[in-house]
């Protein structure tokens, strides 16, 4: 036996000295010094007491010893549960009782803040910060420099990646070892990446896009990547001329046409600009092609099934659609019953192939709701396919707000909203925005006579919940509006306030 993820990843680069990690201070980090790391931590995860098959939930900041904590895990057979760096304590709190997860690691400023939630559990907390250092980095220091890798399948899970719908508890989507290898091998042909490619990888490594599109790529063909913190302008401009290729957000290249600087010349040796994680607006594309040339391509994809539909590398990058289905997946337009609509009508996205997740975590009646028998996956999203096979995304049957390529769920900002004093009921609601392409508005209902101080709800919420899900603009209204049936109207609302974030910035 094996373990493919592993083998496939990480170990194929055993001993090599070539770069894998450029970091902005110019320092260099080889395939075999990164291995040599992530075996000493395996080691220390080891003599820590987890087994394969336990899980990790991890809250740390973007580091290459963070990355290395990942195949740490995917050596040891251990699941890795990779948190969000806004969550509160009290978000963290629901993520790992749900799991069960075995080990908390997270950032020095952090751990005072979640000591209490792994004594309530039982459970270990390790420190790992931004900087490399932490009680974690400690123990696994003087540990061996090789770990034989954990005896493990592909049907085994790899992560636990939790997401939602608008309503209800956070949904954690089981990943497989297969499920992050077919992707990557899929994206690595579908975008010609090869072992001289240099990605700029400025995206967070807490969710699909940083960590399983864009390092799996890297790993699988042995490139290398320009590993930054997050997106600074003034770094990425520096940095571009040093890469081949980048992944983004749409507000990673809104902020790169704000620059001057951003020009044909300084993007002349690149090969690839990627988008995706939230829609790119159509005069985005244009700017971008009128200012250096190039044509973003965009690509769409979710959690449960990583990434699935790409506009090609060779051939027509259409704006406004998110292209043709990747290698070995399939994809379907259909409608409530499940049967397929014609070309050029509305319907939902479903979606199959060796990517799509295996289920969500303990939750056995929600994974028979939106995964079908037959391997299909219902995304949720609705969209249209054309006759020559493009998908354009239309809309979504939930009303999930994408911002800045973070996934918003408004009925837990609402939840937050209708407990502050004076608030009779709330409706959440995201717009368009320039930079993030889309952005939260929470409508306010006062309770009779209630005069609602919006400072202090707006103080309250940020105690509550991650910045990401802070409403940009809170209003008042008499009443929200609704159906027949009572159901509030959430369209005349974002009809209402399209304008807010265009005309306030």
């Amino acid at each position: 036996m094996a373990n493919p993820l592993y083998d496939t990843l990480f170990g194929r680069h055993a001993g090599k000295t070539t770069p894998f990690i450029h970091l902005a201070d110019g320092r260099c980090i080889t395939h075999s010094d990164f291995l040599e790391h992530a075996a000493q931590i395996a080691h220390a995860l080891t003599a820590l007491g987890l087994n394969a098959g336990d899980r990790l939930a991890a809250q740390v900041e973007k580091s290459p010893e963070a990355l290395a904590l990942y195949a740490a895990c995917a050596q040891t057979g251990v699941v890795f549960l990779p948190l969000n760096t806004a969550y509160t304590p009290n978000e963290v709190s629901y993520f790992v009782k749900d799991s069960g997860a075995s080990l908390i690691v997270c950032d020095d400023v952090n751990e005072d803040g979640l000591t209490p939630l792994a004594q309530d559990a039982g459970i270990r907390i390790e420190t790992l910060n931004a900087d490399g250092c932490g009680r974690l980095m400690d123990r696994s220091a003087n540990m061996p420099t090789t770990f034989e890798p954990v005896d493990r399948s592909g049907d085994d899970l790899a992560g636990i990646l939790y997401t939602s719908g608008t309503t209800g508890r956070s949904k954690g989507a089981m990943i497989t070892q297969t499920n992050l290898i077919s992707n990557a091998q899929a994206l690595a042909e579908s975008w010609h990446f090869g072992d001289g490619d240099v990605l700029l990888h400025a995206l967070p490594i807490f969710h699909v896009h940083g960590l399983f599109a864009a390092t799996n790529v890297m790993l699988v063909t042995g490139g290398s990547m320009i590993f930054l913190p997050k997106f600074d302008l003034d770094i990425m401009i520096q940095m571009l001329p040093k890469a081949t290729a980048m992944m983004g957000v749409p507000t990673f290249y809104t902020r790169l046409l704000s620059d001057p600087r951003f020009d044909r010349d300084l993007t002349k040796h690149m090969r690839l600009f990627i988008s995706g994680s939230a829609p790119l607006l159509a005069e985005t594309h244009i700017q971008f092609e009128k200012r250096t040339g190039h044509r973003i391509l965009e690509r769409y994809g979710m959690t449960e099934t990583n990434l699935t539909i790409s506009n090609p590398y060779d051939g027509e990058r259409r704006a406004g659609t998110v292209g043709l289905p990747l290698p070995g997946i399939e994809v379907k337009i259909t409608d409530s019953t499940g049967s397929e609509v014609s070309d050029g009508e509305v319907g939902l996205i479903e979606v199959r192939g060796p990517n799509v997740f295996k289920g969500y975590w303990q939750m056995p009646e929600k994974t028979r709701e939106e995964l079908r028998e037959n391997g299909f996956f219902i995304t949720g999203d609705l969209g249209i396919r054309e006759s020559d096979g493009y998908i354009t995304i239309v809309g979504r049957d939930k009303d999930l707000i994408i911002s800045g390529g973070y996934n918003i769920y408004p009925k837990e900002v609402e939840l937050a909203l209708d407990a502050q004093p004076g608030v009779l009921e709330s409706a959440v609601i995201g717009v368009p925005h320039p930079d993030f392409g889309e952005s939260v508005v929470g409508v306010l209902v006062a309770q009779g006579g209630a005069d609602l101080d919006i400072d202090a709800i707006t103080d309250a919420v940020g105690q509550l919940l991650a910045r990401f899900k802070h409403p940009r603009k809170l209003v008042v209204l008499d009443e929200l509006p609704r159906n027949s049936m009572g159901k509030v109207q959430k369209n005349l609302l974002r009809n209402q306030f399209a304008d807010a974030f265009t005309l306030q910035e």
